[in-house]
């Protein structure tokens, strides 16, 4: 009788301790609301016109994930996380159907930093669109058409990333994609760097991607059958350069706090490099040729009106270079982007809120096919769109 319960004690002793090495969490947000846009042209034929709806994953994608970590003994950790994006009003699969389309990497971390590899988040995203008001303020407040991936729309897929540790407020990065094709090493090849600072009130960060063939490997990565990203075939910004040869984005951004108060800014530099790329897999997109550039300077502020209530705004300009036609002399004139963001968020708990949006966008110029949109959205039928958003959210 004590030989077994000094068995069961030792038993109970080691599943105690294997618990406490290792450790797997469950995690998720469900966002949901009701939606009024001023004009919504969906399909080229159609009429459109003011558009009420419900949606899902504005402020924050809807998602469920598990994340988890294994002591290994001297510092070094086994890490993983797989993150699942959904659609709440009809159940669909987000990120173009993929199980795990908004993450999904393993890796080890311990006094050198963090090795991950899978499908994760490049430079720009950790380093800059955090001092972006998308990143506070969701979907709707997101520079035209996510342009420079402040707004972590653009994972990576194949990746090896490299995260250094902390050192007294200062952190680097480094991230290679593989692009995986027989007999082209540069094909799908994507490449980024960032470094940021956050200690006291003072934070700031800046990046570089570079993407090859942005239709396959940062637009199109979550498309099974490859074929024309949806970023560019639905969108009235991107529409035409889907050809391109290669994205590059820089990016920077701070932010100070004082008191309840938070000001932001931000800057961004985008090319979509050498239209009428044959290894992109764009046919029938070769309207445009040259090189599209787009500049974009976003300020912010948020405000912490009581421990429940917050409210912000923001305003971005973005302007795009002229481009030419293909097989003409002929040029677009500059379009110039220009939206305001009003937010307020309201705390019923520490899990669940309530909140309302809007955002209104006025393009001047640019080709006949730029029209008004704001990030998230379907077109407008002409060069300014306004919405606004009424949403409740719960995290687990």
């Amino acid at each position: 009788m004590k030989k077994s319960l000094l068995a069961l004690a030792a038993l109970g002793a080691f599943a105690g301790a294997a618990q406490a090495q290792s450790s797997v969490t469950l995690y998720g947000v469900i966002d949901a609301g009701v939606n009024y846009v001023s004009s919504v042209h969906a399909k080229p034929k159609a009429k459109g016109g003011r558009q009420f709806s419900l949606t899902s994953g504005v402020m924050q994608g809807s998602r469920w994930g598990v994340r988890g970590t294994e002591n290994l003994g001297g510092g070094l950790k086994a890490i993983f996380t797989l993150e699942n994006g959904f659609e709440l009003n009809n159940g669909r699969l987000g990120q173009g159907g993929s199980e795990f389309g908004r993450q999904a990497f393993v890796g080890l971390s311990g006094d050198f930093g963090t090795v991950t590899v899978g499908r994760q988040y490049d430079s720009i995203a950790d380093f800059v669109g955090g001092f972006a008001a998308g990143s506070q303020w969701g979907a709707y407040a997101a520079h035209p058409s996510d342009l420079d991936n402040f707004n972590n729309g653009a994972r990576i897929n194949n990746s090896i990333k490299y995260t250094s540790p902390n050192n007294g407020g200062f952190t680097y990065s480094a991230l290679y994609s593989l692009g995986g094709v027989a007999g082209e090493f540069q094909k799908n090849r994507t490449w980024s760097v960032g470094a940021g600072y956050a200690n006291g009130p003072l934070a700031f960060g800046a990046a570089y991607l570079n993407a090859m063939n942005p239709n396959l490997s940062i637009y199109g990565n979550t498309s099974a059958d490859g074929g024309i990203a949806k970023s560019f075939a639905n969108n009235s910004i991107l529409h035409g350069f889907a050809s391109a040869s290669t994205l590059e984005v820089v990016g920077v951004g701070g932010a100070y706090t004082f008191g309840p108060a938070t000001v932001g800014l931000t800057y961004s530099n985008v090319k979509l490099k050498d239209l009428n790329d044959n290894r992109s897999d764009a046919a029938g997109h070769n309207t445009f040729a040259g090189s599209p550039k787009f500049n974009n300077g976003e300020v912010n502020l948020s405000y912490q009106l009581t421990p429940a209530l917050k409210v912000g705004t923001a305003y971005s300009y973005t302007e795009s270079n002229s481009v030419g036609y293909n097989g003409s002399d002929e040029k677009t004139s500059k379009a110039k982007f220009h939206q305001v963001n009003l937010g307020a968020d309201y705390s019923l708990s520490k899990r669940t809120d309530v909140y309302a949006l809007g955002a209104y966008q006025k393009v001047c110029g640019g080709s006949e096919l730029v029209a008004a949109q704001i990030n998230g959205l379907e077109p407008s039928r002409n060069k300014r769109q306004a919405v606004v958003r009424v949403g409740l959210r719960h995290k687990f």
